[in-house]
């Protein structure tokens, strides 16, 4: 009789605690939905302007940039743009997102109408600060102008035409960046190829 009671209390208190805990979880849950619902359409024009900007960075003196509708056969291909001057296409600029140490890489190609890479620009990046975070630098970023491929990732010096000299104690996020760059030529060459780009 007495062990009964016992028990009774022991499975009123798991039964409050399962309350509080489903109580905090969905107040939680609601606040978390709230925040998203709020935000979502900020989070998204801040995503917007920071292609945008990146766009104007790896094709500088285009004024305008138009979507391309297509499928493109390399999952790392986002997006394709032709960018403008007056009217004119003049390139195209293609956000991709390889593969870094850590995470995806978002990064925007420049490539003119001749199919070389114009600019490479980083628009997101969570490697390791002072590492692979290096790869959003100038200097890094500067070595794909002009090239049009196939690139190839190099250590200790780059000898080659197409030659990307990997960053010191990054070169998984090196060639993370090199393939996005690849993947965005690739995407402009067959868009050509297939008649969909100019």
């Amino acid at each position: 009789m007495s062990a009964e009671k016992e028990r009774k209390p022991n499975e009123n208190g798991i039964a409050r605690l399962g309350l509080i805990l489903f109580t905090v979880t969905f107040i939680t849950a609601l606040l978390l939905g709230l925040t998203n619902a709020l935000t979502k359409d900020r989070i998204a024009f801040a995503r917007k302007q920071q292609a945008l900007d990146a766009m104007k960075l790896v094709q500088a003196s285009a004024d305008e940039f138009a979507p391309v509708e297509a499928e493109y056969a390399n999952d790392m291909v986002k997006a394709v743009y032709e960018a403008k001057k007056g009217g004119e296409i003049i390139g195209y600029c293609v956000e991709a997102g390889p593969r870094g140490f850590s995470d995806t890489v978002q990064i925007m190609v420049g490539i003119s109408s001749e199919n070389a890479v114009t600019g490479v620009s980083v628009i997101s990046i969570s490697d390791t600060p002072g590492l692979g975070a290096k790869a959003a630098d100038q200097l890094f970023l500067n070595q794909f102008a002009g090239k049009s491929g196939p690139l190839t990732v190099t250590k200790g010096a780059a000898t080659g035409d197409n030659d990307i000299l990997a960053l010191t104690g990054a070169t998984i996020t090196s060639k993370g960046v090199t393939s996005g760059v690849q993947a965005a030529l690739d995407c402009v060459s067959k868009l050509r190829t297939e008649g969909i780009i100019k």
